[in-house]
């Protein structure tokens, strides 16, 4: 049976999006694999529409909030500042699914980042999204620091990388990529159609 893997970064509005919707366009269950995007930027000499360009920037916040609004998501609040560094909260989802509690605790990352609008580059703001989550914070705390989990967030990413990942939101279904929250449809169609093959 194929599956879908769902890879995101927390700091991507656009993988909020997805993430949100994602149990209503995909009933089957789906691999969520944290990636760090930064890493990824690097990998493929790209960067994110989010820094330089201020009316890009500006564009690509307006979109993100009119998606919100026509999927039926609360108005998108931003963290200040947005991007920031999440690289610790990446390791936390990491470690999460470890645990057992990833997709639980990334929903509540996102939420706590695009809905509250609390910057997840401050550890005490991942710490709270763990608690929410139901892990405990300072297992989460030292979790973050072990040379296994930044080591597993690094060959993720890598492995994405090679994969032919460039950016997130990507769904993987049977060795085909769909880059976007606005190809969750089309993700979902071509599962159909794998398990008809």
């Amino acid at each position: 049976m194929p599956r879908a893997t769902f890879y995101f970064d927390l700091g991507s509005p656009f993988a909020y999006l997805a993430a949100e919707r994602l149990h209503e366009v995909l009933p089957e269950p789906v691999d969520w694999q944290p990636v760090s995007l930064g890493a990824l930027f690097k990998l493929t000499g790209r960067s994110s529409w989010a820094l330089g360009d201020h009316e890009r920037r500006q564009a690509g916040m307006a979109e993100v909030e009119r998606r919100a609004r026509l999927y039926g998501l609360p108005p998108v609040r931003w963290p200040d500042p947005w991007p920031g560094n999440y690289l610790m909260a990446m390791r936390a989802a990491t470690f999460a699914y470890r645990a057992g509690h990833g997709s639980t605790f990334t929903i509540c990352a996102f939420r706590s980042a695009f809905q509250d609008g609390n910057d997840l580059s401050i550890p005490s703001q991942v710490l709270r999204a763990a608690s929410q989550a139901g892990l405990d914070p300072q297992e989460l705390e030292e979790a973050v620091q072990d040379p296994e989990i930044k080591l597993a967030l690094r060959e993720a990413t890598d492995a994405a990388h090679t994969f032919g990942v460039f950016g997130v939101p990507t769904l993987a279904i049977d060795g085909e990529l769909f880059w976007g929250d606005d190809r969750l449809a089309d993700a979902a169609d071509r599962l159909e159609r794998a398990k008809v093959d």
